[in-house]
């Protein structure tokens, strides 16, 4: 498993009958979590009083119940800012457990930018930006896409807390595989790609994206936009059914075939305090070339 264990502004403090109990900074927020289904393991008083608790619908769905929690505030991931708040869908903003890759992917880029060569990193399906800001941090230049102008504006607010803005980045608002097949006719090349998709959802423009339909023709017209010296491709998915041999294969069948190099896939995941055991929140497919 690809565990997040370097965080000091978050931990999840317990999970038990389908929920788990999260630090944010200073505020404490219990959410519901399909992965948890075990039950009557929990002792800490947490659970009584946290800031914010988000209850399932059996409807679908869900909502917010608030006791004491500002409408945004922000954590800390070693030198970057992330502006939180809470949102529809139980989300805050941020996918912690994904700070497994921006350590994987900062150290191949410190090493690649220290030999003289740039690396122009393309992250689709961008979000609020967690990816885009380790990349620029490591030093590399990031073409940062995603079909939400309110995702895209969020993550711009993160670079500027995290005294990023000044680094080369072009934030789009663009519905992905639109963008890519513009950059496949205008040769644009990268030494790095990040595709982070999601299961179900639409473009700018009403555009329809299912994984499974999509996802390996989007990869196959990406990778095509690799330059001849690539660095690593990062695949993530939360969708339910794919396991982490999907990614790896897919990596597999358009990149490692012809690049060659290594492929490693595996969950990700996040440590549960005062657990041995660590949190499943996901899988993810990373590709590097082989180390000489």
């Amino acid at each position: 498993m690809f565990v997040a264990d370097r965080w000091k502004d978050y931990e999840v403090l317990e999970t038990s009958d389908g929920e788990k109990l999260e630090r944010w900074g200073n505020y404490v927020l219990v959410r519901p979590d399909p992965q948890v289904i075990w039950q009557g393991v929990s002792i800490r008083p947490e659970w009584a009083r946290p800031n914010a608790h988000y209850h399932r619908s059996s409807k679908g769905g869900g909502e917010w119940e608030f006791f004491d929690l500002p409408e945004e505030w922000s954590i800390s991931y070693q030198d970057l800012t992330f502006r939180l708040k809470p949102f529809s869908f139980k989300h805050t903003g941020l996918f912690p457990e994904q700070a497994a890759n921006w350590d994987w992917f900062s150290g191949l880029i410190k090493k690649r930018v220290g030999d003289g060569k740039p690396v122009r990193v393309l992250n689709l399906f961008a979000y609020t930006g967690g990816a885009t800001l380790a990349a620029l941090a490591a030093g590399a230049s990031v073409t940062h896409v995603d079909a939400s102008k309110g995702m895209v504006q969020w993550a711009k607010e993160n670079a500027e807390r995290s005294h990023l803005s000044d680094r080369p980045v072009r934030w789009l608002v663009d519905d992905c595989q639109k963008f890519v097949e513009r950059e496949a006719r205008r040769g644009s090349r990268y030494e790095a790609i990040i595709m982070d998709p999601p299961s179900y959802g639409r473009g700018p423009k009403g555009e329809l994206w299912k994984i499974e339909d999509a996802f390996h023709p989007l990869l196959k017209e990406a990778a095509a936009l690799l330059s001849d010296d690539p660095l690593f491709v990062l695949l993530n998915s939360y969708t339910t059914g794919f396991a982490p041999g999907v990614l790896s294969y897919l990596l597999d069948i358009e990149v490692r075939r012809r690049f060659g190099g290594t492929v490693t896939a595996d969950e990700v995941g996040l440590p549960v305090t005062g657990c041995q055991a660590h949190l499943p929140a996901g899988s993810s497919g990373r590709w590097e070339p082989s180390r000489i």
